[in-house]
């Protein structure tokens, strides 16, 4: 026979999860003469003479926060794999990791106060009070850049209530130095406090786009028909130039926008004289008239985004997990949890891997220089070996 060729196929396996044990040897050596004994010293790790490493603590971080995997479930597969891992072991390293994280989280928060432009929201979590059964709403405030920014960024704050006291904290508006940017909201009463204390208030159209879809989609409305035209308007400019320059974009948006605009408050004007207080359609008309400064703001700001939506998607992770977490154990497991997410999800839309580089973090974290944290924020992280 003779051969003419080859075919190759190939195939895609996996194998689960596999456990390995790291053994770190550290000889003793004694001087004969003068009885000095040296011994090289304990390599710092995040958790103080703990059994896990850097990487499987970030493979667990991951697994709650990102692949929203409770730590139940996460001891059934670990036992699978061989390695009897009690849940209250897990979360005690959760807990370890979430407060050796906190300085980051800091110096994360403080970076997004450096710009002139954040997004803000929450969302209700459920939190168990000590010596209650029962859960009671707590919140998730979120903070992050906006999506003109090169600076991608987002900062989870765990909070008791839903109250605007909250954003005052984060914005340091009780202090010497408080935050006067413009923040981007949904309209939520909560913000109102901080918008007389000098904060912009720039509102999202997007919302108020929802109340006339709603119109449409559940009462069949023309009114919610015909003004959803107009949104759709405004946002189809807003996608042909989401790549342009701040410049750019204000341009655009007073030659185009601003008519637009200016079409939709004098049709919505028109639209209120003609419908009874308090029904569906009133309502609607009227949260859009009440905020149009607001939320035509950024028709004049090439900065702005038209909406919250970016927020908000730094938020779907969060609801999505709601249902595997079931609740925060305590006020300080929440806080702990939101310092992992802030970093992780900062991660992810910095386009890195979360494990990678919670993985990194945890292990130079113990020696790195408290002066020098900000080198291992997610947007400036350089990874461990690229520094070699």
């Amino acid at each position: 026979m003779k051969r003419i060729g080859q075919d190759i196929s190939e195939k895609l396996d996996y194998e689960p999860g596999v456990f390995t044990v790291e053994r770190h040897v550290r000889g003793k050596w004694a001087c004969a003469h003068c009885q000095e004994l040296v011994q090289a010293p304990v390599a710092a790790h995040i958790i103080d003479k703990g059994i896990p490493t850097a990487g499987l603590l970030a493979q667990v971080l991951v697994a709650k926060f990102l692949d929203h995997l409770p730590l139940y479930r996460q001891e059934r597969i670990f036992e699978r794999a061989g390695m009897a891992i009690a849940r209250s072991t897990l979360a005690q390293w959760v807990g370890e990791c979430g407060a050796q994280l906190q300085p980051l989280v800091d110096a994360l928060s403080a970076e997004l106060l450096r710009y002139n432009v954040l997004h803000a929201d929450e969302t209700p979590v459920g939190m168990l009070k000590p010596g209650n059964k029962k859960t009671h709403e707590a919140y998730i405030w979120t903070y992050c850049t906006t999506r003109f920014n090169p600076t991608k960024a987002v900062v989870f704050n765990f909070a008791e209530t839903r109250s605007g006291e909250n954003v005052r904290e984060f914005l340091g508006q009780n202090g010497e130095h408080p935050w006067k940017g413009k923040l981007v909201t949904d309209g939520f009463s909560g913000y109102k406090a901080s918008f007389e204390r000098g904060v912009t208030e720039v509102g999202c159209v997007a919302h108020a786009r929802r109340k006339f879809h709603e119109l449409w989609a559940n009462h069949g409305s023309k009114v919610g028909e015909q003004a959803l035209r107009y949104f759709q308007l405004l946002f189809r400019i807003e996608d042909d130039i989401a790549n342009c320059t701040a410049e750019e974009r204000r341009r655009i948006r007073q030659r185009k926008s601003r008519r637009v605009a200016a079409a939709l408050h004098k049709w919505l004007l028109r639209q209120r004289w003609q419908v009874p207080d308090g029904t569906a359609t009133a309502k609607a008309i009227d949260y859009s008239l009440k905020r149009w400064q607001a939320l035509t703001r950024y028709i004049g700001d090439g900065n702005l985004p038209i909406s919250n939506n970016w927020v908000e998607n730094q938020i779907r992770p969060i609801a999505l997990g709601q249902a595997n977490w079931l609740f925060a154990g305590s006020l300080r497991a929440g806080k702990r949890a939101a310092a992992v997410m802030s970093l992780a999800h900062s991660a992810r839309i910095n386009g890195h891997d979360p494990y990678a580089y919670l993985k990194d973090i945890l292990t130079r974290l113990p020696t790195h220089p408290a002066s020098r944290v900000d080198e291992l924020l997610p947007h400036r992280w350089v990874p461990a070996t690229a520094d070699a």
